[in-house]
């Protein structure tokens, strides 16, 4: 049987969460540990994402943590899930006010939302920079690119730009792919989001949509 408590090689072994909190003490205290994770994360980098570092930041026993998170990759999943999260939430936040604001400029919104997001998110962006995801976590980050695509999907829904089916389903998929990687390259080359680059993303975010509009309005001009 093998030892949870073994040495973090930061490889890509898969050791799951002991156990999900269910006391509110419990959740505060796992709360705590991973804000001190965050600190760690972002002052010290990935690598020093130990439980031993990141218990002694957290002030408590590397028993107490070890009952949540028994090694760097569980401290990885967890903080990425955090990160997922608050991103979907955003979204969520984002569908509502489409429906409610009609915006004229619907790509300018969406991305300057997000490069906000990503100024604030300083743990998200050193773990993304990091290159030290874990293959659940990257399973995740697949499974969270296709909920924020449906995200945008249903803001396109509520400005009644295309009607839902397959194909607005993937062109939602494809625009988050794109967005996501340009986002990444913008805040590499700069810690605010390199505005040229941000700019060219919208541009051709604003090309994809107008393709996809006018796709749809010629299916129902051979109607």
């Amino acid at each position: 049987m093998g030892d949870a408590r073994a040495p973090e090689p930061g490889g890509t072994r898969q050791v799951p969460p002991r156990r999900t909190p269910r006391q509110a003490r419990s959740k505060a205290r796992l709360a705590r540990v991973l804000q001190a994770a965050e600190r760690v994360l972002v002052g010290e980098g990935v690598q020093a994402l130990t439980t031993t570092r990141v218990a002694a930041e957290a002030k408590v026993s590397v028993g107490s943590l070890y009952q949540y998170l028994p090694d760097r990759d569980a401290i990885i999943d967890a903080l990425a899930a955090g990160y997922f999260a608050r991103l979907e939430t955003a979204m969520d936040d984002l569908v509502r006010a489409a429906a409610d604001e009609r915006w004229d400029d619907p790509v300018g919104v969406l991305i300057d939302a997000y490069a906000a997001i990503y100024r604030t998110e300083h743990g998200f962006r050193a773990l993304w920079f990091g290159s030290s995801l874990t293959e659940r976590t990257r399973a995740a980050d697949r499974a969270h690119k296709r909920r924020m695509a449906d995200g945008i999907r249903r803001v396109v829904l509520a400005l009644g730009a295309a009607p839902d089916g397959e194909a607005l389903a993937r062109a939602c998929h494809a625009a988050v792919l794109a967005a996501d990687a340009l986002a990444q390259e913008a805040f590499r080359r700069d810690p605010e989001g390199d505005p040229g680059l941000l700019d060219e993303a919208k541009l051709m975010l604003r090309g994809y949509l107008t393709a996809i509009t006018a796709r749809h309005e010629g299916q129902e001009t051979t109607r």
